[in-house]
């Protein structure tokens, strides 16, 4: 690997490592949201899952939904909760009580230290609920909107910037399908009117669900021929699974987010040229995940209950090796994709899972995202790299090393981001940093494990936990380190002298 600090992709939006909570499962109610609970707050926030939160130092949160908000009149969670109707979610077959809502939602997120991402329903609603969420969330004072929401014990307005127009609109699942006609045409409208109330606010539009829809490509085409002029970013979800038990080609997975980002990037691009244009239209990766776990679970959950256990996937140590690929890259684009969000934060396929009453613990994926979240913030350099490689099952000329580095040039830091996808031989790894004169080792995190499937639970929380026992050293201006078989390894340097 060669790195040099002035050969820089882009300087990394903080907003890559953001989340997202859903109206689903027990996200949050018995996730963030627990009164009663020994740790609850005076809002029956949950002050362990805060604390865990914390450390990942999730800069923005997407809500509330995903499939959920399709059907989802936001109005009825705000005011009294005594006055909030219970409806059916029609997306996930439960009952919404509306105990939390806009308010309190953003009131969480100030706790966290995150902004809120909000999504707008485009599937049962439209234009006009749009542009009134807007007003009750930003607005200072003085209309209907605004009044009501400081009538509702918030003075101040929630100052939301950054917004999704909808949410998978292409999915036959999704309430309120629609053609990309049909949606690109609404997405427009509705942004033209919520810039109109605050011109602040950033917005994404709605790319295909997933890159293997009969329609992707010309999905995003036909959205962004209509919408260009008024949205900031497009969207892209995709999650990964292992059902073949097939770990060299599971972890080649990220491959495939390589491919889909590339591909959507260009379709962007020629949209711009066809309009002549001079506005980029950057990515938001806003749902990405490892989730499959749990589908078999899931089938058996009887309908129309209050948060039921849904998409509870328990991470194991593979998957966690995974989520680092993926990671990588996503700096690897950090040139376009400027918001990423993993998909969710608490119990529902997440970093963080908690036990009703009991306590809260960090699965296997929250490692490598809270080691990319605290030391990934700088500018994401451009390595040349040459690895041994290998053929899968789907995929060929995968390298065993899939690596990155972030330099900080204010802290003066460099760090290392590496996987060994080898899964049964050590990787020597070897940088040059010429350009990093008088740089020293000052940490190696490793996190590895003898087996692949162990998993962290309530009873066993530190099972797959990484160590600081790394072996890297500088030495001649290089770096130099044994890479454990199958590992996440973080290589932090720092100027010295």
């Amino acid at each position: 690997m060669i790195l040099d600090k002035n050969l820089i992709i882009a300087n990394v939006d903080k907003r890559m490592f953001g989340s997202f909570i859903e109206h689903l499962g027990r996200a949050i109610y018995g996730g963030i949201y627990e009164p009663g609970h020994p740790s609850a707050d005076e809002m029956g926030f949950r002050q362990d899952v805060i604390h865990l939160v914390k450390h990942l130092q999730v800069p923005i949160v997407r809500y509330p939904g995903g499939n959920f908000v399709s059907g989802y009149n936001w109005e009825d969670g705000i005011g009294p909760r005594e006055s909030r109707p219970r409806r059916l979610d029609l997306a996930w077959r439960t009952v919404e009580p509306n105990e939390i809502g806009t308010n309190e939602f953003a009131e969480w997120a100030k706790r966290v230290n995150a902004e809120v991402y909000m999504a707008i329903n485009l599937g049962t609603r439209g234009i006009d609920a749009a542009r009134n969420l807007v007003e009750y969330c930003n607005h200072p004072s003085g209309s209907y909107w605004s009044d009501l929401r400081i009538s509702h014990g918030y003075q101040k307005p929630h100052n939301i910037k950054t917004w999704c127009l909808g949410n998978e609109m292409d999915g036959p699942w999704q309430i309120g399908a629609k053609t990309a006609y049909e949606y690109g045409r609404l997405a427009t409208e509705a942004a033209k009117v919520m810039k109109w109330v605050d011109p602040e606010i950033e917005l994404v539009a709605c790319g295909s669900s997933n890159s293997s829809m009969p329609t992707f490509g010309q999905w995003e085409a036909t959205v962004l021929d209509l919408a260009y002029d008024h949205v900031d970013y497009l969207s892209l979800h995709s999650y990964y699974g292992n059902p073949e038990n097939d770990f060299s080609n599971y972890l080649a997975k990220s491959l495939d987010m390589d491919s889909f980002i590339k591909t959507v990037a260009s379709i962007c691009d020629y949209i711009k040229g066809k309009k002549h244009g001079k506005k980029t239209i950057h990515l938001a990766f806003d749902e990405w995940n490892v989730w499959y776990h749990s589908r078999e679970q899931d089938k058996k959950i009887k309908p129309w209950s209050i948060a039921p256990p849904l998409l509870q996937d328990v991470y194991n140590f593979e998957d966690a090796l995974l989520v680092g690929c993926l990671l990588i890259t996503l700096l690897k684009h950090s040139d376009r994709v400027k918001i990423a969000c993993l998909a969710q934060l608490v119990n529902v396929i997440a970093p963080i899972m908690t036990s009703d009453r009991g306590t809260a613990w960090a699965q296997t994926i929250f490692y490598p995202f809270a080691h990319v979240s605290h030391y990934g913030r700088g500018a994401a350099l451009h390595a040349v790299i040459s690895s041994p490689v290998y053929d899968s099952k789907d995929f060929t000329d995968v390298p065993y090393l899939e690596s990155i580095a972030v330099y900080n040039e204010g802290n003066e830091e460099l760090t290392i981001f590496a996987v060994n996808r080898n899964p049964a031989e050590p990787l020597l790894f070897e940088c040059d940093i010429r350009s990093f004169t008088d740089y020293r080792i000052i940490q190696h995190l490793v996190l590895e494990h003898e087996d692949i499937k162990a998993v962290n639970t309530a009873i066993f929380p530190n099972r797959v936990v990484p160590h600081n026992g790394g072996n890297a050293q500088v030495q001649d201006e290089e770096v130099t380190a044994l890479l454990s078989k199958r590992s996440w390894n973080v290589i932090r340097l720092k100027k010295y002298g």
